[in-house]
């Protein structure tokens, strides 16, 4: 067992170093299991989180003031705009507005990072939890990334997922009951989402981008729960994959009777419906055929709290078309 620093450099911390001291000294420690790592933790005093999925875990927590800030690509702006959490985006600071990189960690002296494996996190990139580790900085990795990482790849379903990373923040951030809370409240809302009368679920595509070949979700990505939360199923849904790349056959092969778009800056869900309607492969497909799409925002469709909102949201939709 190892247990990770609280701060960079105690004296760094301009303006907060005697209570940065003091917790320091009084902070037992918490163990969570994190990717199959056992990992130790002193409660971070000035946390950065990455992209949608980190600072909306934080948000719904309640710690936005505890956070040195988060760091978002503009893809995610509508997201934002779109947030229940508008107010705590406004008021802490973004402290970058591409992808995280260890420099950035670096120069806002944080002591913890929050992101996942592939997103955010990169060996290629040069940010990883071990290379943080190195400077003093400590990281959570989002559960539904686990999957594709390191040798003991820990498979959670992407809901399932979502509850386990806030109890493990309230841990860590020692606000165990408000997780806990959270939680209860966000099952009790996924119990209660309708299901088709028919019992028969509808085949679902989701189209995030691309032409030549389409970016969708597998099972691991939180699209494949929404999607079965509702009562459908995601016809790609058994590639034991996060987001990632396919050949349009198998999407056409599948006959999907409603395609979830995901909506997000530089490319517009109507550009890709456009796209969809154009594209002669798929003038076959149901869902084109009777104009069954479904926008999904960006924040709503990676691992986070909106999930929920999301699955509610499909679930009437599909209801409102007979499925």
């Amino acid at each position: 067992m190892r247990i990770l620093p609280l701060v960079l450099v105690a004296g760094l911390l301009t303006g907060c170093g005697a209570s940065v001291r003091q917790a320091a000294e009084t902070d037992t420690p918490v163990t969570i299991s994190n990717c199959g790592r056992e990992i130790s933790y002193r409660t971070p005093q000035r946390p950065v989180a990455y992209e949608v999925s980190g600072a909306e875990k934080m948000f719904s927590l309640g710690l936005a003031d505890r956070m040195r800030g988060y760091v978002m690509n503009k893809v995610a702006d509508p997201a934002i705009a779109g947030s229940p959490w508008r107010e705590d985006y406004s008021r802490v600071e973004r402290l970058g507005t591409s992808r995280i990189t260890r420099e950035i960690a670096v120069n806002a002296k944080a002591d913890w990072v929050l992101a996942g494996w592939g997103s955010g996190f990169s060996e290629e990139r040069g940010i990883t939890p071990q290379l943080l580790d190195q400077v003093g900085i400590s990281s959570y990795m989002h559960t539904e990334t686990c999957w594709n990482f390191g040798d003991k790849k820990v498979d959670v379903p992407p809901l399932e997922a979502l509850y386990a990373d806030l109890e493990n923040l309230g841990r860590i951030f020692r606000v165990e009951q408000r997780a806990r809370d959270l939680v209860a409240g966000l099952k009790d809302r996924v119990a209660k989402v309708s299901k088709p009368a028919n019992g028969r679920p509808a085949k679902v595509f989701v189209y995030d981008s691309g032409t030549d070949q389409p970016y969708t979700a597998g099972r691991q990505a939180a699209p494949n729960d929404i999607i079965s939360t509702a009562g459908a199923r995601n016809v790609l849904g058994d590639l034991k994959k996060g987001w990632t790349s396919v050949g349009w056959e198998p999407v056409v092969q599948a006959a999907p009777e409603v395609i979830i778009i995901i909506d997000y800056a530089d490319q517009p869900a109507e550009d890709k419906r456009k796209f969809l309607e154009s594209f002669p492969a798929l003038q076959a497909v149901p869902a084109v055929q009777h104009d069954r799409y479904f926008v999904m925002s960006y924040g709503d469709a990676v691992s986070g709290p909106r999930n929920v909102k999301a699955a509610e949201d499909f679930a009437a939709y599909l209801r409102s078309v007979g499925r």
